[in-house]
């Protein structure tokens, strides 16, 4: 609860968070599906169960925030004209770093034999 608190206290007051319980897989869990709903609601979060051992509902979780993301881009609920907002609309600068697509090889210097 006080890494939630803190987190609130540092970021944007529209941020997403997403509870995630892990080990859905198992039958006998320390906190019960109904507990961390339960918790997710009183708090303000999205919640899911997950399990990284089957990779059940992993890549469910990361599209439902994404989703609660762009609703509320949609929805005008942050202010994108300001970097506290944690969103950046547009292509970054080229030269930053950033590489759109995969990555490039480099004919001259790809394998393990070349000369």
């Amino acid at each position: 609860m006080v890494k939630l608190e803190e987190a609130r206290q540092n970021a944007n007051a529209n941020m997403v968070i997403m509870l995630i319980g892990n080990k859905c897989d198992l039958d006998r869990r320390e906190v019960t599906y109904e507990e961390g709903a339960q918790f997710a609601r009183d708090h303000g979060l999205i919640f899911r169960e997950t399990s990284a051992k089957t990779a059940q509902n992993v890549e469910e979780a990361f599209i439902q925030t994404a989703r609660k993301i762009y609703e509320n881009i949609q929805n005008n609920v942050y202010d994108l004209s300001s970097e506290s907002s944690g969103i950046k609309v547009g292509m970054p600068p080229s030269g930053s770093g950033y590489q759109h697509g995969p990555p490039r090889v480099d004919r001259n210097t790809a394998g393990c034999c070349s000369n």
